[in-house]
């Protein structure tokens, strides 16, 4: 028999990664071998368990799991991705893409999609709930009537990263120390986010990373 699944599981909320689970351990071919709080704790997790499938909440303290899932892409490209979010959004759903995930299933109907979404990406196909679908083609033919393309992001990756923990009140030596590197960098892109987002100080930057979706209000 072929072995079952192994599966990570990230969500900061104990309930639904609870909730989560019983769906997934029901079924014979997935079995969860880890659970994480967020983002960073994903990564340190597929690290030491070496799963076959992520499952990542899109909304996670430290690092979302978009951020999570780009990461995660990088290090172990053979690892399958699902993003799992409260959020029918058509950015979130295009960046989830972009970040190397397979899949993107709603939590309202988890209990009905996630187990195929599971097996679907494990086949090397992509998961696109209905919604998703209809979202895709009507980009793609607003993009074809345009002529244009997506928007790109103001900021880089590593902005983005160092905008959502700035917002979630971390000091520039906590920061430099989760993301390994210098105060002085953290300053420099600090400085660069105020300039290119033309804000002035942190409380504009915590708004900034509410609006974007970084951390709940």
């Amino acid at each position: 028999m072929t072995a079952p699944t192994r599966v990570l599981l990230a969500d900061d909320h104990a309930l639904v990664r609870r909730g989560v689970r019983l769906i997934l351990d029901h079924e014979p071919d997935l079995t969860v071998v880890a659970e994480a709080g967020d983002g960073a704790e994903a990564i340190e997790a597929a690290r030491t368990h070496d799963p076959d499938l992520a499952i990542l909440d899109i909304a996670m303290p430290r690092l979302t799991g978009l951020q999570a899932a780009r990461e995660l892409a990088r290090r172990k490209p053979g690892l399958r991705i699902l993003m799992l979010t409260m959020c029918d959004n058509e950015q979130y759903f295009f960046e989830a893409l972009a970040a190397g995930a397979s899949g993107y299933v709603l939590k309202s109907v988890a209990d009905r999609d996630l187990v195929e979404a599971c097996r679907a990406v494990m086949r090397g196909e992509p998961f696109l709930y209905p919604g998703a679908v209809n979202t895709l083609i009507r980009s793609y033919l607003d993009r074809l009537r345009d002529g244009t393309d997506l928007p790109a992001k103001p900021i880089t990756d590593r902005e983005e990263e160092i905008l959502k923990l700035v917002a979630e009140g971390h000091t520039s030596r906590q920061i430099a120390d989760l993301l390994c590197i210098s105060v002085k960098t953290v300053e420099r892109h600090r400085a660069n986010l105020l300039q290119k987002l033309g804000l002035r100080d942190r409380l504009e930057l915590t708004r900034y990373a509410i609006r974007a979706g970084l951390i709940e209000p």
